[in-house]
């Protein structure tokens, strides 16, 4: 595709995306859009600094390689320098979604899949505004570098749901059933009729019988989504390694080998579960890995791109990532899974004589101090979910709660979203996954 020349380092990122977006508004049509967009991205590090170019000209890549040369300093030993030994030389063509491609879904049943369910929504006499939503993504990637990297692979992700408003006198209830996979079926199937319906029952039953909650500390037990959030939050960010760059305090805080939680935590990244955040590869070219970030309670890990670890001599981790090919890569999670425990989902309930269930959240955010606002939340009341209640959060000092983790269940759910994603600096949304088993805390202030 291009030239490189000796003395520097450099690469090339390409994108070829097609996208879609449907919005239905209390079932009136408001976008209905198809796209498809090549950018590419180049690079040149000559040992000092970094040189960078974003063009949707494909045709005059070399031009604006040699631009980037032209203003770099040639370097014979740039092989020898510390991130450019990082960069690995994989060569490899993966056609994941050949047969599958979202691409070739006629625009109809990507509507339809929308459309059949209004009569669901209208049906309810609390639902009073709804907006039904679909969005997908297929990706060709190509990337090459002057260390013989020669790599193509395809990416996708689609997704569906709704975002209704209930009410009933003063009472108000806002909720979103949003359903996303990597295959069109799959969210069929996810966002099925029978499914919309039983969420729009939890919806009013909410609705109708949700009390306010007496503040305080409780027992907590998180579903695998609010579970998720809670890692994804309150310690991903903090393993993403660019924010010790500098700060030798950060560095000595975060030193591996820290005991930072219970002895049966252990949380994961990885590029290689299935879902949004799997990514066989980086936006360096490196190889996807799972990397533990806890370990039996102790600090392992953390996410590296090769100018990180490079700074603090560990490995790769496959984190690079840019949410496209506008932007440079940046040191992003993947999939943030709390891995699963040894224990019966129904027997952490069966513990708990009075405290509270997170089903799933608003939004959530954290890094010394962590705050998730519930959506759907119920009492626990001698070792059975109760009634629903209202919670606006449940927050705490993130190495407390950590720690004060007392139960797994035995089986791990890790959640993907075509809507939305993880925001760092400038550059939103990147797709991500998040998940974990049912997480039991001797410990939450509820509020």
């Amino acid at each position: 595709m291009v030239k490189f020349r000796k003395d520097f380092y450099a690469d090339v990122r390409v994108e070829t995306k097609f996208t879609t977006s449907v919005r239905y508004r209390d079932g009136a049509l408001e976008e209905s859009r198809q796209s498809t967009v090549k950018k590419a991205f180049i690079r040149v590090f000559d040992g000092e600094m970094w040189y960078y170019a974003s063009t949707y000209k494909l045709g005059e890549l070399q031009a604006e390689l040699d631009k980037l040369y032209a203003n770099a300093t040639p370097n014979k030993k740039i092989e020898e320098n510390p991130v450019v030994r990082r960069f690995e030389s994989n060569t490899a063509s993966i056609e994941k979604f050949k047969n599958c491609r979202l691409k070739d879904v006629p625009l109809e049943a990507k509507q339809k899949i929308l459309t059949d369910k209004f009569s669901v929504l209208q049906g309810s006499k609390y639902v009073k505004m709804f907006v039904a939503i679909y969005s997908d993504r297929y990706s060709e990637y190509e990337f090459y570098s002057s260390k013989g990297a020669n790599l193509k692979f395809d990416y996708q992700l689609c997704g569906a749901g709704v975002s209704i408003a209930l009410a009933e006198g003063s009472e108000n209830f806002n909720g979103s059933f949003l359903k996303s996979d990597d295959s069109f079926e799959k969210v069929c199937a996810l966002f099925s009729e029978n499914n919309l319906k039983d969420y729009v029952k939890e919806s009013e039953n909410y609705l109708l019988n949700a009390k306010p909650v007496q503040a305080g500390e409780y027992p907590v037990i998180l579903s695998p989504m609010a579970a998720g959030v809670f890692a994804h939050e309150s310690f991903g960010h903090k393993s993403e390694a660019d924010f010790m760059l500098g700060d030798e305090t950060m560095k000595k805080e975060w030193a591996i080998g820290k005991k930072v939680g219970s002895d049966i935590l252990s949380i994961y990244d990885s590029g290689l579960e299935e879902g949004s955040g799997c990514v066989p590869f980086d936006d360096e070219g490196t190889k996807a890995s799972k990397t533990y970030l806890i370990k039996n309670g102790v600090l392992t890990g953390r996410l590296h791109s090769a100018t990180t670890a490079a700074y603090l001599d560990e490995a790769v981790t496959g984190n690079a990532r840019a949410v496209d090919c506008d932007f440079e890569p940046i040191v992003r999670m993947t999939s943030t899974v709390i891995e699963a425990g040894t224990s019966k989902k129904e027997d952490l309930f069966k513990r708990v004589k009075h405290g509270y269930y997170i089903k799933d959240y608003k939004h959530g955010s954290g890094m010394s101090t962590f705050t998730i606002a519930p959506n759907l939340a119920y009492e626990i009341v001698d070792g059975k979910i109760g009634n629903p209640v209202k919670i606006s959060v449940i927050t705490g000092n993130v190495f407390e709660t950590l720690n004060l983790i007392d139960g797994l269940s035995d089986k791990a759910e890790i959640i993907s979203s075509a809507f939305g994603g993880c925001g760092k600096m400038e550059q939103f949304p990147l797709n991500v996954s998040f998940g974990g088993p049912y997480v039991s805390v001797s410990k939450m202030n509820v509020q």
